[in-house]
């Protein structure tokens, strides 16, 4: 993917600033794409099979975002920017800043980056470090669009891009997004592991069964999600009491099996209330007006 569309590009240069695991990803993808790469970090160490490649290791961040045009930040979150750069000159610059945090502190880190006179763009990778430069990877980008537009074979060099618009909060946004989709599906996995072991199965017996579910949410999301823009909740398919009593079985065959019942307790907790608030011969996606604090109860909409 990368050797192809980085052929034109041979003589391009990229700073990378934060070598964690993802930030050496990123400074090896672009050595492989024929990069001119020169990178830093706060901590001595992390860099030196990227130079003994023929990365550029600079003295300091000041010379590291001097060295290119493109700077692309992979740090712990958008507050150890600011720590990082400092007062590092950042006149006629492009932040590329890739870190994971929430869209207002993307849309405050733009703000900061601008007054100090860099363009700044948000990203958020839909990938773990060993995705970087593979085929299917992709990265949110948002923020100013002819810079996107200036930068974009760069950042294809990562994942491909999917550019979410002007507000710099928005690929934040959309990674958050998913990111609640990915860690509420995640824990679920996790909880359904302990409670298989307190029962003497292991997670290989439940594994199948996992991938069985997974795979069918994409069915579950395509077949809702135009009812849910339309604001049809119609009990047709499946009714919210029904769902209920469904999570109070999960929630007393995890207590009975003796395993932490915490999140199950705050999942029953909510379900309970759609019930309570009259919307039980509804689709279950009435809870999404409860999460959001928007639904009326059925009663009253029928009034």
């Amino acid at each position: 993917m990368n050797q192809i569309r980085t052929t034109r590009a041979q003589d391009a240069k990229v700073t990378v600033v934060g070598l964690g695991p993802m930030g050496r990803a990123m400074a090896a993808a672009y050595l492989d794409a024929g990069f001119e790469v020169t990178v830093w970090n706060r901590s001595a160490g992390k860099d030196d099979e990227l130079v003994a490649r023929g990365a550029h290791r600079a003295a300091d961040v000041a010379e590291a975002v001097a060295a290119s045009r493109l700077t692309v930040l992979s740090l712990i979150d958008v507050e150890a920017m600011y720590g990082t750069l400092g007062d590092t000159d950042l006149g006629g610059r492009v932040l590329a800043n890739l870190s994971s945090d929430v869209p207002d502190k993307a849309r405050a880190a733009a703000r900061w980056a601008e007054a100090r006179g860099a363009a700044y763009l948000t990203g958020g990778v839909n990938v773990p470090p060993a995705g970087i430069g593979q085929e299917g990877s992709s990265v949110f980008v948002s923020g100013p669009p002819e810079v996107y537009e200036e930068h974009r074979a760069a950042l294809d060099v990562l994942a491909a891009t999917d550019y979410r618009g002007a507000d710099p909060g928005h690929a934040q946004l959309y990674y958050q997004l998913n990111m609640i989709l990915f860690w509420t599906a995640y824990t679920g996995w996790y909880q359904a592991v302990a409670v298989a072991r307190a029962n003497g199965l292991t997670a290989a017996d439940i594994l199948p069964y996992a991938g069985y579910t997974a795979d069918s949410m994409r069915g579950f999301y395509t077949g809702g999600a135009p009812l849910i823009d339309a604001g049809e909740h119609g009990g047709e398919h499946e009714r919210l009491a029904m769902c209920a009593a469904s999570v109070e079985h999960i929630l007393h065959t995890a207590a009975d099996s003796g395993v932490d019942t915490g999140i199950l307790t705050a999942h029953a907790e909510l379900y309970r209330r759609g019930v309570e608030a009259g919307f039980g011969a509804d689709s279950s996606s009435r809870l999404i007006g409860l999460l959001g604090g928007t639904a009326r109860p059925a009663r009253q909409a029928a009034a």
